[in-house]
């Protein structure tokens, strides 16, 4: 069982609103339909970020810390249209290429208290592997007991999935290599990441929009997605080179490793 997010600085062009990438898409599609039939007993849930969609919608309406007043849930169905708009192209893209694809909305399913996910049914999502279709999930907003609505990531999505699915790789492909010891400049590639390696390393945020937290916060929450499951595969890599998402799934390791512990 492997899980696959596809990030949105590789699906969208981050520093221009609402703009897909759609030939690199389309390339990724074909991909992993071709690893598929390399390995027919591949098992998949895929995850996708929101880009240049999502971010911007959210980043304008203010609703990182949530959502309590009119103006604040119409930001909220805003930041939503946008991201579905964005599932929407996703959802047919890869269907288009051949793959058994079903959608499994965070916005519908979850439900969160204090930012985190308390709930998300998988029974459904089960029978969808079990029937052997492939899942996908986005990062998206959801209702929240406490602050009204929030904004989940799919690396939070994926984390409490894996949970409960217990997969054993999960693929973090987007347009970067994998993690650098300073970020954005990029002066050295991490072969691993652990988290007594973060006081040594520099990741400030990102270059474009983006409400979840750049690549500090998706380092973290790769390491959670490490410790939801001893033994699980994390990686983060490259879904820009040509063959790297195919190659990804077949079992190249690929990118900067993220592990729990050095121990």
């Amino acid at each position: 069982m492997i899980f696959l997010k596809l990030g949105g600085s590789l699906i969208t062009d981050k520093a221009r609103r609402e703009t897909p990438r759609v030939t690199v898409l389309q390339r990724v599609a074909r991909e992993i339909q071709e690893a598929r039939r390399i390995k027919p007993e591949l098992r998949l849930l895929i995850g996708h970020g929101s880009g240049s969609y999502g971010h911007p919608a959210a980043e304008l309406a203010g609703i990182q810390n949530g959502v309590r007043t009119p103006d604040d849930w119409r930001g909220f169905l805003d930041t939503w249209a946008a991201a579905q708009r964005l599932h929407r192209l996703v959802l047919d893209t890869l269907g288009e290429a051949g793959l058994p694809i079903i959608s499994f909305l965070p916005s519908a399913l979850a439900v969160a208290n204090e930012g985190e996910i308390v709930a998300f049914p998988d029974e459904p999502i089960r029978k969808a592997l079990r029937a052997g279709l492939i899942p996908l999930v986005q990062g998206d907003v959801a209702f929240d007991r406490v602050r009204g609505g929030v904004i989940l990531s799919t690396e939070q999505v994926m984390a409490h999935l894996a949970n409960r699915l217990k997969p054993t790789r999960i693929l973090l492909a987007g347009l970067e290599e994998g993690v650098y010891e300073r970020y954005p400049e990029r002066n050295r590639l991490l072969a691993e990441i652990a988290p007594e390696d973060l006081p040594g390393i520099d990741l400030r945020g990102a270059e474009a929009p983006d409400v979840t937290g750049g690549m500090s916060q998706k380092v973290q929450l790769s390491i959670e997605l490490a410790r939801a499951i001893p033994g699980v595969e994390v990686r983060i890599f490259s879904g820009g080179m040509s063959g790297n998402v195919q190659a990804a799934l077949l079992g190249y390791a690929l990118g900067t490793r993220v592990r729990a512990s050095r121990s």
